[in-house]
């Protein structure tokens, strides 16, 4: 069998909102654009509109679903690709994501049982945490 074919490289620069998107970094160009605009996309250690052309190279620091993603560009593409092929296009040097915590016990009431009384909040709140 023959190995697919990555997408040729364009001849031109890419915008960098698309080779975000193209990449998967974002679900969607228009994500990838509304960072550009918020100043949640950095090339080079700089804010960038999402016009800004992207060259082999090029670090981009992406601040997007409460992590903060450091690539570095090695390939361009101009169309989105398949999670394989569009691993290839970067080199990740982005912190390891936070542990993912257990979610919090949380004191369960029986249904219909009324309004919780102050006591019942307060231990409430000291198994959520937010008790001083």
């Amino acid at each position: 069998m023959a190995d697919p074919q990555p997408a040729a490289e364009p001849a031109a620069p890419v915008r960098v909102d698309t080779w975000i998107w193209c990449v998967r970094l974002t679900k969607s160009r228009s994500l990838a654009a509304s960072a550009c605009r918020a100043g949640h996309v950095r090339v080079n250690g700089e804010r960038v509109k999402a016009a800004q052309q992207v060259k082999p190279g090029d670090e981009v620091r992406l601040f997007h679903a409460g992590r903060e993603r450091v690539v570095v560009v090695r390939r361009l593409i101009a169309k989105r690709v398949g999670a394989p092929v569009a691993v290839e296009c970067y080199v990740d040097n982005s912190p390891p994501p936070p542990p993912r915590t257990d979610a919090l016990a949380m004191g369960v009431r029986d249904r219909g049982a009324g309004r919780p009384t102050k006591r019942d909040r307060r231990a409430m709140e000291r198994l959520q945490g937010r008790m001083r």
